[in-house]
């Protein structure tokens, strides 16, 4: 802002009148100011005093006329006392009620789960399939939530709905007087890499159940694979995606949690490809040992076995316990209410288990079964 000074002037003398020559001229009489006054702030400055500006600038504008040490009154008179802080003042409030608005939408440091570890981890946003994860090596406690899929690889959610037998056939195993005939197939639609293809599928499961530890073990029944040419075997073993696996014609979801089924209407073993892929929680990580137990809990079923509980705490459990659950009684005493078939398959006995995948684990010939 300019502001502008005035110069300290007296008054200046009007030119002298001419005189007779004769006449001595009249001086006007000379008032003298006191001492104290010619030294008076705005006085006239004197040979004593030092060239300075003045101690109170006149200002400019219609101010001028303002009686000097009145106080000035409305917005003229706060502007004018206070400057440039009338104009900062309304803008520092502003600008402060901003930050406060924009640090309580901040979320806090205790967000939790996904959005939280992003906001702290920043990752690429490039869209692909699941990253498979290794599973950790701490084990599970078998009386919580080890019914919910692990992580792992990823696995076609759907398929066609329709399967297709693989082809090939093996010879009969096992000595038992019944002999029973299965094919295996594989619903269409699904990408092979996922599982490893249909010759490695067909091949784990005709190993499985030529094992002695599995149904044969127990001396009552042989088994063989036949292939698309057999007509009418008596069961087939079939690898399903989980939407097909729901389909109330087909396993159901009465328990919400990926599962496999015997359904008996057409003769198919529904192994469901997410639990194929990932397992189950209580085998803590053990993919193979997992499919060992799959295949022979359903085909379990095919035998006329239904479903038990744990038989002794802290033992094996029985082939024909519900370990894709658990293998807590309790707990899977729980999962059952939702489903009326299995209500009182189980009872709630505090009774808790160890993984098993065979019938008959000590693999001997006519060996007591594990069901």
């Amino acid at each position: 802002m300019t502001r502008t000074t005035q110069e300290g002037r007296g008054s200046e003398d009007s030119p002298a009148k001419p005189t007779p020559s004769n006449v001595s001229p009249i001086r006007p009489a000379v008032t003298r100011r006191p001492p104290e006054e010619r030294y008076r702030a705005g006085g006239r400055r004197t040979a004593a005093q030092p060239l300075t500006a003045s101690w109170r600038p006149e200002r400019s504008g219609e101010d001028k006329g303002d009686k000097a040490g009145k106080p000035r009154k409305g917005v003229k008179g706060f502007a004018a006392t206070y400057g440039w802080r009338v104009y900062a003042l309304p803008v520092l409030v502003v600008v402060t009620a901003l930050v406060v608005f924009n640090v309580a939408r901040t979320p806090s440091s205790d967000t939790s789960g996904v959005d939280g570890l992003a906001a702290q981890n920043p990752v690429s946003t490039t869209t692909g399939p699941p990253v498979a994860t290794e599973n950790s090596a701490v084990p599970v406690d078998p009386k919580t939530g080890t019914a919910v899929l692990p992580q792992g690889d990823p696995f076609p959610q759907a398929g066609s709905g329709t399967w297709h037998l693989v082809p090939g056939s093996g010879q009969k195993v096992g000595s038992g007087p019944h002999l029973y005939h299965y094919a295996i197939a594989v619903e269409d639609g699904i990408d092979q890499s996922a599982y490893g293809g249909d010759d490695a599928y067909a091949k784990t499961v005709e190993n499985i159940l030529s094992d002695p530890r599995s149904w044969i073990g127990s001396g009552t029944l042989s088994l063989q694979r036949v292939g698309p040419e057999f007509k009418n075997p008596d069961f087939i073993v079939s690898l399903t995606t989980p939407n097909t696996d729901h389909r109330p014609d087909m396993c159901g979801y009465q328990i919400q949690f990926e599962a496999s089924c015997w359904n008996p209407n057409y003769k198919r073993v529904v192994i469901n490809l997410a639990r194929w892929i990932r397992g189950a929680m209580a085998f803590n990580g053990d993919i193979g040992l997992y499919r060992e137990y799959a295949i022979n809990h359903e085909v379990g079923h095919v035998f006329g076995n239904p479903h038990v509980g744990c038989g002794t705490e802290g033992g094996l459990a029985p082939v024909m316990m519900q370990q894709t659950f658990g293998v807590s009684d309790d707990y899977v005493w729980q999962l059952n209410q939702a489903d009326p078939s299995n209500r009182t398959a189980v009872a709630k006995d505090g009774k808790v288990c160890r993984p098993n995948a065979w019938p008959n684990p000590q693999g001997a010939p006519g060996g007591q079964s594990n069901q």
